[in-house]
C-alpha cells in the first residue's frame, strides 16, 4: 500500500482498520501490496517489533471491496473471534449502489452458491447442487433514482462475493462490477460495495464493539445519494 492504512481502534487484543478498494486483504498472486502486510508494518513500526509481527486475519473482504475489516493481535483474540464468525456473532452492514432498484424495497435473499476457482466466478445454483454453499442476506432500499439504487445490506453468512451475485440474481448488480453485470454504467469506477458496520465482542473484556465508517463519499456512484441522511457515522481522514 501506498499510504499508512486508516486506523479506527487498536489495543493490545485487537486493531480495526479502513481497507481501500482495489486492495487485497492478504497477499495473493497478483504480487501487488496487500492489506494485511500494510497492518503487520503499521504495528511493527509503531511498536518497534522486531521481525515479522503477529496479525490475525479472521475474516476477508473482495479485494474491490472497501470498508472495516478486525485484525487479531494475539493467537489467542484470533481464535476468540473466529469462534464468534463460526457462531454467527459477527454483524456486518454493507452498503452496496446498485444499477437499477430491486422490484422489492426490502427483502431477504437466500441462495445456493458454488464458486468456480478457476474462473473466480460464483453462481447460483439448484439447491443442495454438489459443492454448493447456502448464502442468505437482507437488504433494504435507502434511496433510488432513474437509474440506480443505494441498498443497506446485512449478511448472515460469509460466502465469496455474495452480495455481488446475489444483487445481480435479481437484476441489480452492484454498480462497476464487470464481473457480474454491473459495469454498463460504470466502466472504470470502484465497484459500489462498502462494508460500513462491523459489530463484533471484544475478544478479552467481552463488551460490544461498533465500528462504522462512511465510502468515499466524493467519489461516484456515493456523491449521488445521501449517505449522511442513512448511516451515523464518521468519515475516514
Amino acid at each position: 500500500m501506498q499510504t499508512e492504512p486508516i486506523i479506527l481502534y487498536e489495543d493490545n487484543q485487537i486493531i480495526v482498520a479502513v481497507k481501500p478498494h482495489n486492495v487485497p486483504t492478504q497477499a495473493d498472486s497478483s504480487g501487488d501490496p496487500d492489506f494485511l502486510s500494510a497492518i503487520k508494518e503499521y504495528v511493527k513500526i509503531k511498536y518497534n517489533k522486531p521481525g515479522n509481527a503477529f496479525i490475525g486475519l479472521v475474516h476477508r473482504l473482495d479485494r474491490p471491496t472497501g470498508g472495516v475489516m478486525v485484525f487479531a493481535r494475539n493467537s489467542k483474540s484470533a481464535e476468540r473471534l473466529s469462534a464468534q464468525i463460526k457462531a454467527g456473532e459477527f454483524d456486518k452492514k454493507y452498503l452496496a449502489a446498485t444499477v437499477g432498484t430491486p422490484r422489492d424495497r426490502r427483502a431477504r435473499l437466500g441462495n445456493w452458491l458454488v464458486k468456480d476457482e478457476k474462473e473466480n466466478v460464483v453462481r447460483v445454483v439448484p439447491a443442495k447442487s454438489e459443492g454448493a454453499k447456502f448464502a442468505e442476506l437482507d437488504y433494504n432500499v435507502l434511496e433510488c433514482n432513474d437509474k440506480m439504487a443505494l441498498l443497506d445490506v446485512k449478511l448472515y453468512t460469509g460466502r465469496s462475493h455474495q452480495i455481488r451475485v446475489q444483487l445481480s440474481n435479481i437484476g441489480v448488480p452492484v454498480f462497476g462490477d464487470a464481473k457480474y453485470g454491473g459495469d454498463t454504467l460504470a466502466k472504470g469506477y470502484n465497484l459500489a460495495l462498502w462494508a460500513y458496520q462491523l459489530t463484533f465482542a471484544h475478544p478479552t473484556t467481552k463488551e460490544t464493539m461498533v465500528f462504522k465508517v462512511f465510502p468515499p463519499l466524493e467519489k461516484t456512484p456515493w456523491k449521488f445519494f445521501q449517505v449522511e441522511k442513512y448511516i451515523n457515522t464518521v468519515k475516514p481522514e
